[in-house]
């Protein structure tokens, strides 16, 4: 009867020892289920978050495409300080703003106020060769977004016609035009002579010669023509 007793316990203890070690992996099974759902379920988000943001750089990136300023644009620039047939001499830098917006369509290609640096190619006062006095300048570089980009213009010529002639013109971009303001200048010792370019006062600015040579002062507005396109990053 003991015997039984035994054989009876001990069948209990290993039904129930059986019972628990099948229950473990079950349990194990259930959260490995729960945890790769779990996964799948980040892994489309995740997806998801990735496409929205390349969607939005390929976005990005077709709205900052560069401009392109086409041959022909005409850059209107501020001069920084005064330059002249006499005060200047050939191969003399000087630097200016651009005095009004360039646009392409509707955006904003050169903004007014961007930095600008040129060249005088040709300055010779009156009496330095046979008929006036002569001041040829032209544009290098415009700075945008920080960096200096190099641009090229036409050459930009202002003459004087001598012997007693009260007469300026300005050669560029096969516009001349010359007239006499009125008023004397430097106290009655000369005609102020303005010269303006492109049918607008202000286009291509003012050359005043007091005695025939040919100054613009600080400030003035000198327009040069783009010859080659110009690739503007934004």
């Amino acid at each position: 009867m003991r015997s039984r007793l035994v054989l009876l316990t001990l069948s209990l203890y290993l039904a129930f020892s059986l019972i628990a070690c099948t229950g473990k992996p079950s349990t194990d099974a259930a959260n490995d289920a729960n945890g790769g759902s779990a996964g799948d379920a980040t892994g489309k988000g995740g997806k998801e978050m990735r496409d929205k943001k390349e969607s939005s750089r390929e976005a990005n990136q077709m709205k900052k495409e560069p401009l392109v300023v086409p041959a022909g644009t005409t850059v209107t620039v501020s001069l920084g300080s005064a330059l002249g047939s006499k005060l200047s001499q050939s191969g003399q830098s000087f630097n200016g703003s651009v005095a009004k917006d360039v646009l392409i369509g509707d955006a904003v290609a050169i903004p007014k106020g961007a930095t600008v640096a040129g060249t005088v190619t040709d300055a010779k006062p009156l009496g330095k060769f046979a008929g006036g006095a002569v001041l040829q300048i032209r544009l290098d570089s415009i700075t945008l977004n920080g960096a200096d980009l190099p641009v090229q213009t036409a050459l930009k010529t202002f003459s004087a016609k001598g012997k007693g002639k009260r007469s300026a013109v300005m050669a560029g971009g096969g516009a001349a035009l010359g007239g006499i303001i009125g008023g004397l200048a430097g106290g009655g010792k000369g005609a102020a002579i303005g010269v303006l370019a492109g049918g607008g006062a202000g286009a291509g600015g003012a050359a005043f010669t007091g005695n025939k040579d040919i100054e613009l002062p600080a400030e003035s507005a000198v327009s040069f023509e783009i010859t080659q396109p110009l690739e503007v990053k934004r």
